[in-house]
C-alpha cells in the first residue's frame, strides 16, 4: 500500500523527522492521496516545538520520486488540471515552509516533480547513480511550479537547457551545476546526512529557525528589504535567551 512514513527520533538537542515517500511499484510517484498525506505530514512536523530538522527519502533504491503519477495526469482536463498541479505544489510549498532545514536523501530517479521536491528542500545528497530530470515537455505539459526555483539554484542557461530538452541527467552534472551539493556513493548517502544532522544539532535552535525564515524571504525581496528583514532578525535574537547564552559558552570556552 502506498503511503507517506513518519518516523520521529528523539536525540540530544531535539526531534528528527524522517519522511518517507513509499510507493515502491511505481517508483515513488506522487498521487492525489500521497500529496494529501505529505502536506499532512509536514504540517504535523511543523506543530512539534522541538523539532530540528527532517530527512526525506524515497523508499527503496530505485527512484527519491519518480515525478506525480501519470495515469492521474492523463484523466485530468483544464478544470482538473489545476487542482491537481496545485496538490503537488502543495508539497513543495509545506516543504519550503518548514521552519527548520528539510535534508533530500536522493537515490535513484528524480523526475519531474521529484526533482521539484528535492528543490524545494534545504540541503541534497544524492548517490552516484541517481538520474535527474525534468522531462515534462515530452509528455506535451510545461514544467511548471518549483521548477521556477530552478534558474536560482542551476543558472538561467542551464534551468533552460532542462527545461526545453527534457532530458535526464547524471547526479555529476547535478552537482557541476549546484541542484546539488554532494554526491556520494549509495552506502556513504547516510554518512552524509548524519554529517549534516550533527551539524544542524549543534547550532542554536531558534537561530537555525530564523535563518531559514530568512531564507525563504530573500528568495522573494529585493535587496534593500532583504538586508533590512536580516537586521530586524539579529536584533530580534537578543530578545531570547539562546543568543547571550550561546555567546557566553563561546567566550568562556575561548578563554
Amino acid at each position: 500500500m502506498a503511503e507517506i512514513r513518519l518516523h520521529r527520533e528523539a536525540r540530544d538537542g531535539g526531534l528528527i523527522g524522517h519522511v518517507t515517500i513509499d510507493n515502491m511499484a511505481r517508483l515513488n510517484t506522487l498521487n492525489r492521496a500521497l500529496m494529501a498525506q505529505f502536506v499532512a505530514v509536514f504540517a504535523e512536523l511543523a506543530a512539534e516545538p522541538a523539532l530540528r530538522a527532517v530527512v526525506l527519502r524515497g523508499a527503496g533504491a530505485r527512484a527519491f520520486v519518480g515525478g506525480a503519477d501519470i495515469d492521474e495526469m492523463a484523466a485530468l482536463d483544464a478544470g482538473s488540471a489545476r487542482g491537481f498541479i496545485t496538490a503537488l505544489h502543495r508539497c513543495c510549498e509545506a516543504v519550503r515552509d518548514l521552519p527548520v532545514p528539510v535534508i533530500a536523501r536522493i537515490e535513484g530517479y528524480a523526475l519531474g516533480g521529484g526533482m521539484e521536491l528535492a528543490a524545494a528542500c534545504d540541503l541534497r545528497v544524492a548517490a552516484e547513480g541517481a538520474v535527474f530530470g525534468m522531462p515534462e515537455v515530452r509528455l506535451g505539459i510545461p514544467s511548471v511550479i518549483e521548477a521556477a526555483l530552478l534558474p536560482a539554484l542551476v543558472g538561467w542557461g542551464r534551468a533552460r537547457e532542462m527545461l526545453l530538452l527534457g532530458e535526464t541527467f547524471s547526479a555529476t552534472d547535478a552537482a557541476a551545476c549546484g541542484l546539488v551539493q554532494r554526491v556520494v556513493s549509495a552506502a556513504s548517502l547516510d554518512a552524509v546526512v548524519e554529517g549534516w544532522l550533527a551539524s544542524i544539532l549543534r547550532n542554536g535552535a531558534a537561530a537555525l529557525r530564523a535563518q531559514k525564515r530568512l531564507l525563504r524571504a530573500w528568495e522573494d525581496l529585493p535587496l534593500g528589504a532583504a538586508i533590512e528583514a536580516g537586521i530586524e532578525s539579529f536584533a530580534a535574537a537578543f530578545e531570547g535567551a539562546e543568543a547571550p547564552a550561546m555567546l557566553a559558552a563561546f567566550r568562556a570556552g575561548r578563554r
